[in-house]
C-alpha cells in the first residue's frame, strides 16, 4: 500500500471488520502526530465475570449477531486508583473484559507486527483506555497497538487455594486476552506470528510471568519488561489464603468452611471488594511506604483447571523461558520514587534511623529469623546510608536503597538468570530521559520533597510512548519520543532494538560476560556493567542469608 493507506478511505468515517465472534464497526482516527489510523474499541474478549463466573478463570466470548459498536472503550475495571484518594474516572464495573485494536493498515500487503500493552497499577487500578495509553506515538512506526483490561485487586487476585478461588484470576484475563488477538489479530492487517508483549511496573511484572507461565507458551514472539519483574518481591503474594480468610473475616463471615466462605465473597457488593487493605505481617502493617497487598501465587492443582504458574519465582525462571522468546529489560535511574507515594515522609525517615530491620529486604523479612534480620538491617544500612541520618537531605542514599530493594535488584536477577541460561537473547537497559514529559513526583505531590528537582521516576518512561501531554514535533522532546518509540518497535519488529545506525548506537544485548547496557536519555549511550557496586553487594547478601533468591 502508499503512503497514509487511511487518507484514502477518509470519505467514510467508521470501517467493519468480521472476526470470529462476529462484525465490529470501529473508525477512522485523526493522528496530531502523524497519518489518521483505524481504532476498535470496548472488544470483548471473554464473557462477563460476573454472578458464578466471579474468582473463577475467564470464559469464551459468546458470538454476537449484527454489528458489535467499536467506537468507545468498555468499562474499567473495578476499582479505586491507587495513587490518589478518589475514585478513577470513567464506567466501572464487574462486566470489564475489553480490549482495544489500533491499526495502521487493516489491509497491509504483509501483516504488521503487533505490540499488545499490559497496564500496571499494582495490581489494583489502572486500565488500557487511551487516556492514557494512546497509540498515537507507536502507531507511527507501523505496528499494530493491542491494549486491554483485565479483573483487578480483590476480583482479579483473591485467592483461597480452593477450586472455587484458586487466585491467578486476572492473569488468567491476560492470558484470554493474548489468546484472542494471536486468533483474531489478522483481521486488524496484524502478524499473529510476530506479538510483542510490554508492560510497566505491575503489567512488566505480568509480562515477566507470561515469560515462563504454561498457559502462554506460543502466544507472542517478545517481551519487554519495565520496571518490575517475576524476581522482584511485589508480585509475588505471600499468604494469600491467610489475606482472603482475614478479608471474609472482615466483611463478617467468621464460617472455617471454605465453601461457605466462597459464597458468602461470590455474593457480596462489589463495593465491598475494592480498596481493602488486608496485612498479613506485622511489619507489613506498620512500616511506612507503598504497600502491595495483591498478586501472583503459587496455584495448586485443582483436578484439570489450568494453573498460570506454580512453583518459586526465582526456580521456574532458572528453568528458563518460553523457547526462542527475545527480551528487552529495564529500570528507570528513579524507580524506587513509588514507594514514597502517599506516604508521611517523617515517620518514614523516623522508621529508617530508629529501626534497622526498615532496611531488610521484604523476601528476608519473611523467610528469615529476627535476630538475623538485625544483623542485615545494619549492613544494608551501612552500605546505603554511610552513617547519616535519614532526612530530606540524605534522601538520594535512602533512594538508592530503595530503588534497588523494590525493583532494581529484581531486575537485575531476571536479566542474569536469563543470560547464563544463554539460550534467549535479552537486552537491558536503564531509563534516565528527563523532560517535561516526567510527571510522576508532580502528580504525586512529591515535588516538595524531591526539591522540585528534576528526577526519572516510576512510570515516568510511559510519556515517551504514550501521549500524556501535547508536545511540539519540533521539539527536543519529540525528538527523544522518537528515540525511544524506535527503540522499542525496533525490537518488536526484528527482535533487535538497534538493527541498522539510524539511531547512531548499537546495543548489544546483554551477556555475563560483558554485561552491556543502554543508557537511554535525551542521548544514547551504550554501557557496560550497571550499578556494579550495588549489584555485587545484593548479589552477596543473597548469596550468604538467603540463597534461593540470588541469580
Amino acid at each position: 500500500m502508499d503512503l497514509c493507506y487511511l487518507l484514502t478511505l477518509l470519505i467514510s468515517k467508521f470501517v467493519q471488520v468480521e472476526i470470529s465472534d462476529g462484525v465490529l464497526e470501529g473508525q477512522i482516527v485523526e493522528n496530531p502526530y502523524g497519518c489518521p489510523f483505524f481504532s476498535f474499541k470496548g472488544i470483548p474478549y471473554a464473557e462477563p465475570p460476573i454472578g458464578d463466573l466471579r474468582f473463577k478463570a475467564p470464559q469464551p466470548k459468546i458470538p454476537w449477531q449484527g454489528i458489535r459498536p467499536a467506537i468507545s472503550h468498555g468499562s474499567q475495571c473495578y476499582q479505586f486508583n491507587f495513587f490518589s484518594t478518589g475514585a478513577t474516572n470513567g464506567v466501572r464495573s464487574e462486566d470489564c473484559l475489553f480490549l482495544n485494536v489500533y491499526s495502521p493498515n487493516i489491509k497491509p500487503d504483509k501483516p504488521l507486527p503487533v505490540m499488545v500493552y499490559i497496564h500496571g497499577g499494582a495490581f489494583v487500578s489502572g486500565s488500557g483506555d487511551d487516556s492514557l495509553h494512546g497509540p498515537q506515538y507507536l502507531i507511527r512506526k507501523d505496528v499494530v497497538i493491542v491494549t486491554f483490561n483485565y479483573r483487578l485487586e480483590i476480583l482479579g487476585f483473591l485467592s483461597l487455594d480452593t477450586e472455587d478461588i484458586p487466585g491467578n484470576a486476572g492473569m488468567k484475563d491476560q492470558v484470554a486476552a493474548l489468546r484472542w488477538v494471536k486468533k483474531n489479530i489478522k483481521h486488524f492487517g496484524g502478524d499473529p506470528d510476530n506479538i510483542t508483549i510490554f508492560g510497566e511496573s505491575a503489567g512488566r511484572a505480568s509480562v515477566s510471568f507470561h515469560l515462563v507461565s504454561p498457559m502462554t507458551k506460543g502466544l507472542f514472539k517478545r517481551a519487554i519488561t519495565q520496571s518490575g519483574t517475576i524476581t522482584a518481591w511485589f508480585p509475588n503474594n505471600f499468604r494469600a489464603r491467610t489475606r482472603a480468610l482475614l478479608l471474609a473475616r472482615e466483611l463478617g463471615c467468621n464460617s472455617k468452611n471454605d465453601n461457605e466462605i466462597f459464597q458468602f465473597l461470590k455474593t457480596q457488593p462489589v463495593e465491598n471488594l475494592v480498596q481493602r487493605s488486608i496485612p498479613v505481617t506485622y511489619l507489613q502493617n506498620q512500616k511506612e511506604g507503598i504497600k502491595i497487598f495483591y498478586g501472583i501465587v503459587n496455584e495448586t492443582q485443582f483436578g484439570n483447571n489450568e494453573r498460570f504458574f506454580y512453583g518459586h519465582s526465582f526456580d521456574v525462571l532458572k528453568n528458563g523461558i518460553h523457547k526462542g522468546v527475545d527480551v528487552m529489560n529495564g529500570y528507570t535511574a528513579d524507580d524506587g520514587t513509588v514507594y514514597f507515594a502517599g506516604v508521611d515522609a517523617d515517620r518514614l525517615f523516623e522508621q529508617a534511623n530508629n529501626f534497622v530491620q526498615f532496611f531488610v529486604p521484604e523476601a528476608m523479612a519473611i523467610n528469615i529469623p529476627l535476630k538475623l534480620q538485625m544483623e542485615i538491617g545494619r549492613t544494608f544500612k551501612d552500605f546505603y546510608m554511610k552513617n547519616e541520618i535519614a532526612s530530606k537531605e540524605s534522601l538520594d542514599n535512602l533512594l538508592k536503597y530503595i530503588n534497588f530493594e523494590m525493583l532494581v535488584y529484581g531486575t537485575m536477577s531476571q536479566e542474569k538468570i536469563i543470560a547464563q541460561n544463554n539460550k534467549n537473547k535479552s537486552y537491558l537497559y536503564r531509563f534516565n530521559c528527563k523532560s517535561e514529559l516526567n510527571l510522576y513526583i508532580n502528580n504525586t505531590g512529591l515535588n516538595q520533597l524531591f526539591d522540585y528537582r528534576p528526577v526519572t521516576s516510576h512510570h515516568d518512561d510511559l510519556g515517551y510512548l504514550f501521549p500524556i501531554i501535547d508536545v511540539d514535533m519540533n521539539s527536543k522532546t519529540f525528538k527523544i519520543i522518537e528515540q525511544v518509540t524506535t527503540l522499542w518497535t525496533n525490537f518488536a519488529k526484528y527482535g533487535d532494538p538497534t538493527p541498522d545506525d539510524s539511531l547512531g548506537v548499537k546495543w548489544l544485548p546483554y551477556t555475563i560476560e560483558n554485561q552491556d547496557y543502554l543508557d537511554i536519555g535525551e542521548n544514547l549511550v551504550p554501557r557496560t556493567y550497571p550499578e556494579k557496586e550495588d549489584v555485587e553487594f545484593w548479589e552477596k547478601m543473597f548469596q550468604e542469608y538467603l540463597p534461593q533468591y540470588a541469580p
